[in-house]
């Protein structure tokens, strides 16, 4: 059953802190990692998006931002509280961020760790395919 007193909205300054403490929580990303406002609010002005769920008290319970290179969007931070998973509200969440993507007419993209089977489940459900047996690489800072 989901939550009546939920909401799911765009990002906004004031939203940022809950942000970074449920991307902390649930262990998306935070700070340290470069999810900085600037870099949220640089995503958004080039075409990207940011939703939030969040209790009436304002509390983030939930968030799923997409980034774009205008050629794709791509799905990242997308996650819900422990308490309230198994709600349906990350149907909900996906199903507004898949409309957003649908509406530029991009393709959406997403990397998901493979032992994530409720994610596994719940892209696969919305007609995700995967790709193959990519490795993905990364530098995070620069020395």
């Amino acid at each position: 059953m989901k939550p009546e007193n939920l909401t799911i909205s765009d990002y906004s300054k004031i939203d940022y802190q809950g942000i970074i403490e449920l991307w902390e929580d649930i262990h998306l990303g935070g700070a340290s990692r470069g999810d900085t406002h600037e870099i949220i609010e640089e995503s958004i002005k080039v075409g990207g998006k940011l939703l939030v769920v969040k209790e009436m008290s304002g509390r983030v319970v939930g968030s799923s931002w997409i980034t774009t290179d205008k050629r794709r969007n791509y799905l990242h931070h997308f996650g819900i509280r422990e308490e309230y998973r198994g709600m349906g509200l990350a149907q909900d969440l996906l199903e507004r961020s898949l409309e957003f993507s649908k509406s530029n007419g991009l393709q959406i993209k997403l990397e998901v760790h493979r032992d994530n089977i409720k994610a596994l489940r719940l892209y696969e459900k919305y007609k995700f395919k995967y790709l193959g047996d990519y490795l993905v690489y990364i530098i995070r800072n620069y020395e």
